[in-house]
């Protein structure tokens, strides 16, 4: 059985329920998950990636791709993004009732 090389994808992600899609694959291939997941934070780094949040998940070279969502994404530490307020603003404003 050949070894298992894990790639990192990176995700752009929006602030939402909407599924993030996958629109990088690092060159690096790696030995292990754990080599993949140390890799994030400096492959995350070097990305110009334009979206409210970019994400980078790792998995088997030959593994499809796990779905996820931009609101399942944990930020450093382990925590969850924090909802955005949304206000409708002033010059959208709509008068229910009379």
């Amino acid at each position: 059985m050949e070894p298992v090389l894990f790639v990192m994808a990176i995700l752009g992600c929006g602030e939402s329920a909407a599924p993030c899609r996958e629109v990088a694959l690092a060159e690096a291939r790696y030995q292990s998950e754990a080599a993949c997941l140390a890799a994030t934070e400096t492959e995350l780094a070097r990305s110009e990636i334009l979206y409210p949040i970019v994400a980078a998940q790792c998995r088997g070279e030959n593994e499809a791709p796990r779905m996820i969502r931009g609101n399942d994404v944990a930020f450093p530490g382990g925590a969850l993004p924090a909802p955005t307020p949304r206000y409708a603003s002033a010059s959208r404003r709509v008068q229910l009732g009379t």
